[in-house]
């Protein structure tokens, strides 16, 4: 079968005019923590999205060895309300991880990239002096999604029940017709990547997780979750609950020996390149970091882990909305003067192994910078909490490996993708 022809490459320099820039002046990631990312169904599937974000948060702060009571702010992100009480869960979280109750806190959702615009809000808050430090919350729970009917307030006409899945009715984009994993396939075709390479694009992500669990290094970012109470003054205590006979999750959970000969065998889900097997994995889990001034930085208990100097967001046609990182990037790197040869570590969620393998030809990044501990397909993309992730999981590697710059971005359904740059102390 003869691999397919790519067209002339995509300009995308009018959609990088068109991005919104934002540089930080003083800005400071000191430390963060994650929950393990469980799959589907999993452990941790009967834990509402806010008491993941309590959780994470709570770890945040004590590896930061801030006093909470400094938080000025807390921007926590979320997509799919899963609990009752989920209009509360930025305030909730907030509150329950020690933070005073006269300081505000905020929600915020840019569906994908909703982790990566909780931190630029977060430091936006430290740089224009409106907060000493903030606390940086991305929670999903994609298990709890709900199976929803929003026509029933008035009764239920004869044959007219209508009750759906949230999650998967969430993955259809009605304004271009296009399922998200359409877009994917669209890319394939402009980017002109086989189902070969996707599923090679797929292993390698497995393979470079596996090296990174083997090494540690996924355990430096998770805070193993338990059973436990979260308690404040003046709230009612909320109780985490796990499944009988589990007494801790501390590790991702889909991460496993994926050889491109198992991958080969799964068959397409949207017609092309796309299987079950390289896209990716839908998991529940949150993400935490707190940001602070350089000076606050100094003062506190953990040596900074880096800088967070800008942040871009940018718009692309819906249809192909993977290659949202793609003009976010440009601008920003053309905002603050520096090149694609400037920057050590790419970390770029991979929702689709053809839409990541597009996004790193169309910005030409070695394969060794670029997402070197592998990604979602291999642990899972639990939506507002993945820009979190990822912008923690680079300043952890940078440190690491003892380089200066790295880029951590995404793409949103609906024709959108977000860049963050971070630079190391």
């Amino acid at each position: 079968m003869n691999a397919p022809v790519a067209p002339a490459a995509p300009d995308w320099t009018r959609h990088a005019e068109g991005a919104l820039l934002e540089r930080f002046a003083d800005a400071v990631l000191v430390a963060g923590a994650r929950t393990p990312f469980v799959d589907f169904n999993g452990a941790l599937a009967l834990v509402s999205p806010t008491d993941l974000g309590i959780h994470a948060a709570r770890a945040a702060i004590a590896r930061a060895g801030i006093d909470p009571a400094r938080i000025g702010l807390t921007v926590a992100g979320n997509c799919i309300q899963a609990s009752f009480d989920s209009l509360f869960y930025a305030r909730h979280i907030g509150l329950y991880a020690g933070m005073r109750d006269d300081r505000p806190a905020h929600g915020v959702q840019r569906l994908c990239t909703t982790g990566f615009e909780a931190i630029a809000q977060g430091a936006r808050a430290t740089s224009t002096g409106q907060a000493e430090a903030a606390l940086c919350v991305g929670t999903e729970s994609m298990s709890r999604a709900p199976v929803a009917s929003f026509t029933s307030r008035g009764g239920f006409g004869l044959g007219q029940v209508e009750f759906k899945d949230f999650l998967w009715e969430a993955l259809f984009d009605t304004g271009c017709a296009t399922a998200m994993g359409g877009t994917a396939e669209n890319l394939a075709r402009l980017y002109a990547v086989t189902r070969e390479e996707t599923d090679a694009y797929a292993a390698e992500s497995f393979a470079r997780a596996l090296a990174a669990v083997a090494a540690g290094r996924f355990a430096e970012e998770i805070a193993p979750v338990t059973e436990q109470v979260f308690e404040g003054p003046g709230l009612k205590a909320r109780k985490l609950s796990l499944p009988r006979k589990v007494e801790q999750v501390a590790a991702d959970t889909h991460i496993r020996p994926t050889p491109p000969e198992a991958l080969a065998k799964l068959k397409p889900v949207f017609g092309g390149v796309q299987t079950g097997g390289n896209s990716s994995a839908i998991v529940d889990g949150a993400a935490a970091v707190v940001v602070t001034t350089a000076r606050a930085a100094q003062g506190g208990g953990a040596a900074p882990l880096a800088r967070v100097t800008a942040a871009c967001a940018a718009g692309v046609p819906a249809e192909v909305m993977g290659i949202g990182p793609v003009p976010a990037t440009m601008a920003l790197l053309r905002g603050v003067g520096l090149g694609i040869g400037d920057i050590d570590l790419f970390e770029i969620n991979e929702a689709f192994g053809a839409q990541a393998e597009s996004v790193r030809r169309a910005l030409g990044v070695p394969q060794d910078r670029f997402n070197v501990n592998g990604g979602a397909i291999a642990f899972g993309h639990p939506l507002a909490a993945t820009g979190v992730r990822c912008v923690l999981s680079l300043a952890m590697e940078l440190r690491r490996r003892g380089l200066k710059r790295g880029i951590a971005g995404a793409c949103a359904g609906g024709g959108q993708g977000m860049a963050v740059l971070v630079e190391a102390m």
